[in-house]
């Protein structure tokens, strides 16, 4: 897997009674969406079980911080491109 990987989150958005976060890896050509905080992949493009494993990996580790990330993205402000 490429050390460069981007990683894309959105904000904090509602499904019925709970808060959910998309998380998007990009490597190139390949990406891959996950769901925070249940862990649940998307889709896939490219990636291998293996580097898909790494990435649930990471996300399972870093579930806390990326709800902080999230919270923090004013999608007003971003739209303006302010």
């Amino acid at each position: 897997m490429n050390e460069e990987i981007k990683m894309s989150v959105s904000t904090i958005t509602r499904t019925k009674d709970s808060k959910a976060v998309y998380v998007l890896f990009t490597d190139g050509d390949k990406s891959a969406e996950f769901t925070l905080p249940d862990l649940k992949l998307i889709s896939n493009r490219g990636f291998s079980n293996d580097e898909i494993s790494q990435l649930t990996e990471y996300l399972d580790n870093e579930t806390d911080q990326i709800f902080k990330v999230a919270g923090s993205i004013d999608p007003m402000k971003n739209f303006l491109g302010y």
